[in-house]
Parts: C-alpha cells; structure tokens; sequence
C-alpha cells in the first residue's frame, strides 16, 4: 500500500507543474491584455507597467519566477485589477464562503444520493424504485441555473421563509438554498451511479451465495454488497466533490454569497491574469488531491487495484 501512495503522489507532482506552466502559457497567449481593455495605453505607460509586473520578461523567466514565489513563499502575485489585494487575499475571502456551502452540499447530495439509489435497487420495480428513478430524473433536469430562481420564488417571495441572497457569516438561514441549488443535480447523478452499480453486485454470484446460506437481507447489503457497489460511485465523487467546494458562478451570482466562483468569473473578463491563475492551480491541485485520496480508497476497497 505504501508503495502504491508512492507511485501515486510521483504523477501527481509533475501534473500539477505541467498544470502551472500550461495554464500560464495558455493565459498569456490569449489577445489583449489587463491594462489596454477600455482604452489603449501609450506604449511607455503600457512598458513601464509590464515591467512594474515583470511581463516585460522572457516567458521561461516569468513561469520560473511565478513557481518559484508558490513553492518559497506561497504567493501568488498581485491582482492586476484590484490594486491593493493580492491573489491570495482575494482567494481567502472567497475560499472559505464556496467551502462552507460546497461541502454542505456535498454531504446532502451523497447522503441522498447514495440513500436513494439503494433504496431503488434493493426494492428494484416498486414503486420506491420508479419514485427514486422519476425523482433522480426531474432533480438532473433542473440545472442550478434553473433551480436557484425558482428557490427565491418559492422560499423567498412566496413563503417567505428563508433570506435570498447574502451571506451573514454562513448562518444557516443563508446556507440553505445555496446548498439545495447545487446538490441537486449531483445528488441525481450520484443516486442513478449507486442504483445501477447496487443491481449490478446485487446479481453477482457472490450475493446469490450469502442469500443461499440465510443470512438476512441488511446484513448482505452493508456488508457484502456495500463496498463493491461504491466502486463506481467513488469515481464520481472525486471531480464532484471539488467542483462543489471550489464554487459555482451561478449560485454566487444568485444568492450573492460573495464564494470564489465569481471572482474568477470577473478576472475572466477584466483579463485579471494572476487571479484566473491563482484559482485555476487551486482547482487543480484540489482536483489532483481528491482524485488521489480516490485511487487510496479504491485500493482500500478492492485490493486487486494495487496491482
């Protein structure tokens, strides 16, 4: 097991440096620039601020040098459009608002996912199982794009029972709907992968063999049919679990939640290279991170995958 951690975090480190470098050269190569959007600047202006941001530099000398401040130093430059913040200001006041609500909706999609799939797989045909089916089916085309208005309409304007955008510190009153918009869908997607992986174990010979010998149905499930049916489920949990926690433009947009989506979102347009930067390496070493704790737990699971 040790050597398979090993092997491992040997690929993930060189992917998140080609990670880095791709992104920088992909970012540069991009028409226009931070500081000639509105108006085009004079051309010892717009020199004198390339040099004040190193720009004017070769570009191996400005990766070199924007790896090296992330390893030494942990920083990931200044914002070019927020002039008194820096990138790592602008991920920390962000960061921690698309976590909370990300992470919340996280555990509510797995829980109901995983809960319905099983539920529709061991009662296969019933109508639990069309029930769990047609609901995994409406939550899947209803987008968080199409499900937060409707949330404001309905527990906002109509019911009045929960505030429709802001943020309060993360009290719950605020949480909530963020957490259904973006829940939803992944709770489908998870509930469909659980019923489908759940049949498929619950007719291998294996389980035929438990029920043979009498042991009862809830002990076959959690202990036999369990841990080989979450094979598929873990895949997706990887990738769902970081676009949850790293945000969505949507749900800040909003609930106006104030969470790292979109900021990201306004460097794309304001051609805010450190920022879109800064938030592409953290969604992909996050990415990287869970898709590894991933291959951990498949190997926990099935041992076979260390081989």
């Amino acid at each position: 097991m040790f050597a398979f951690i090993l092997r491992r975090l040997a690929v993930a480190v060189p992917t998140i440096l080609v990670l880095v470098v791709l992104s920088y050269i992909l970012m540069f190569a991009a028409p226009g620039g931070p500081f000639n959007a509105e108006r085009p600047l004079p051309p010892q202006v717009l020199a004198n601020i390339e040099a004040r941001y190193g720009l004017d530099q070769p570009y191996w000398k400005q990766i070199f040098n924007y790896i090296w401040k992330i390893v030494t130093e942990f920083d990931f430059g200044p914002s070019f459009k927020y002039r008194d913040r820096t990138v790592s200001q602008i991920i920390g006041q962000g960061f921690p608002v698309t976590f909370v609500y990300g992470f919340w909706s996280f555990v509510v999609a797995v829980v109901a996912g995983i809960s319905l799939g099983v539920a529709a797989a061991v009662k296969h045909n019933s109508w639990l199982d069309y029930f769990a089916v047609g609901l995994s089916i409406g939550a899947q085309s209803l987008p968080n794009f199409v499900m937060a208005p409707i949330l404001v309409i309905v527990f906002t304007l109509w019911l009045q029972w929960l505030p429709g955008g802001g943020w309060n510190g993360g009290q719950w009153q605020y949480v909530v709907l963020p957490v259904i918009a973006l829940s939803t869908s992944y709770m489908a997607s998870i509930a469909r992968i659980t019923r489908s992986s759940m049949l498929e174990v619950l007719n291998a010979g294996f389980i035929r063999t438990a029920r043979a010998k009498g042991l009862p149905m809830s002990r076959i499930i959690w202990k036999h049919a369990m841990k080989p049916a979450m094979l598929p489920v873990l895949s997706y949990l990887g990738p769902a679990f970081v676009l949850m926690i790293t945000g969505s433009v949507v749900v800040d947009v909003y609930f106006s939640t104030g969470g790292i989506g979109q900021f990201f979102v306004n460097a794309a347009f304001n051609r805010d290279y450190s920022v879109m930067m800064g938030v592409t390496i953290l969604m992909g070493v996050l990415t990287i991170v869970f898709n590894l704790i991933v291959d951990l737990l498949y190997a926990w699971i099935d041992p076979k995958i260390r081989y």
